[in-house]
């Protein structure tokens, strides 16, 4: 694992962490936290797996870089959707809002790290 994925996965990491404890003071109906919980660990593999592509795309510049993260982050999300929604029954507001969410606040921090 390269530095600059260790660094960018301890940043996803935390705003996961810090956002899971505040979408947990919001949705607390039954189900909820375990569907905060598993979009958390669905939002990390998924910007994970954004800043692994965008690496690759980065060779094109960094508007293909970031434009490759958003597909990643898009499918990733309707994916998403549909396995947590039907095939894992977990409560769909909390499910994607938190999804929706992490993946949102961890983008914004893209500018920040992207150069690495």
């Amino acid at each position: 694992m390269s530095q600059a994925l260790a660094r960018y996965a301890a940043v996803v990491v935390g705003v996961v962490v810090v956002g899971g404890l505040l979408m947990s003071l919001i949705f607390h109906g039954p189900g909820d936290s375990s569907a905060i919980w598993t979009s958390g660990a669905a939002a990390v593999a998924l910007q994970l797996a954004a800043f692994a592509v965008g690496r690759v795309a980065g060779r094109a510049g960094l508007m293909a870089r970031m434009g490759a993260g958003a597909l990643v982050r898009f499918f990733g999300l309707v994916i998403y959707a549909l396995v947590a929604v039907l095939a894992l029954k977990l409560p769909a507001v909390a499910a994607l809002v938190s999804l929706a969410t992490f993946l949102f606040l961890s983008a914004l921090l893209d500018p920040l790290l992207i150069k690495s």
